[in-house]
């Protein structure tokens, strides 16, 4: 990818500020790391949890994280017999304010298509591995409703600051695809 940042600005194509300007947006205003953080909030939270829950876009608005593809929005959590995974199988409908810009493999047909037909396939290709007794449920975003996993927080962190929690959250667990792992 730098490479071919390079190339760009070597041709005249782009403007070297004009592209650190975009790449500092995607890295501190939009992305993974916002995700993490509202998360990572409705874990210590319980009052901001239940407002995440009942009204997600308002909660998350809260963080001043309020743009186009995220204004409707649905949070679904993940439980010990639940688990949540999001899909788009008609394109690549993402929840860009908190998740910033979709993997290649979301976007991809044999993820749109098989999410569906075998969710507990796909998670397992991801290296999750969930009981027999879990319900595994996919949700299908669309162009008027995004979707983003409030994942189960782990064992073991009840002593982490909100900070901590929130570097510990990635991108595919608010997908459905990995757990949050301390």
């Amino acid at each position: 990818m730098k490479s071919l940042e390079s190339l760009l600005v070597e041709k005249g194509l782009v403007d070297p500020a004009a592209l650190a300007a975009l790449v500092a947006t995607f890295d501190h205003k939009v992305g993974p790391r916002n995700g993490a953080r509202v998360v990572a909030r409705a874990w210590v939270d319980p009052a901001f949890k239940k407002r995440l829950l009942a009204n997600a876009p308002e909660a998350i608005a809260e963080f001043g994280y309020k743009a186009g593809q995220g204004e409707h929005m649905v949070v679904l959590e993940n439980g010990p017999k639940v688990h949540n995974l999001v899909v788009c199988t008609l394109c690549s409908c993402y929840p860009w304010p908190v998740l910033g810009l979709p993997p290649v493999w979301y976007k991809s047909a044999p993820y749109r298509s098989r999410a569906v037909i075998d969710p507990r396939g796909v998670v397992r290709e991801f290296g999750l591995e969930l009981a027999e007794d879990v319900e595994v449920r996919v949700w299908d975003s669309t162009a008027e409703l995004r979707y983003l996993v409030l994942p189960e927080r782990p064992a073991g962190t009840q002593n982490m600051t909100e900070d901590e929690l929130a570097s510990l959250v990635t991108r595919d667990a608010m997908i459905g695809v990995a757990k949050v792992k301390a």
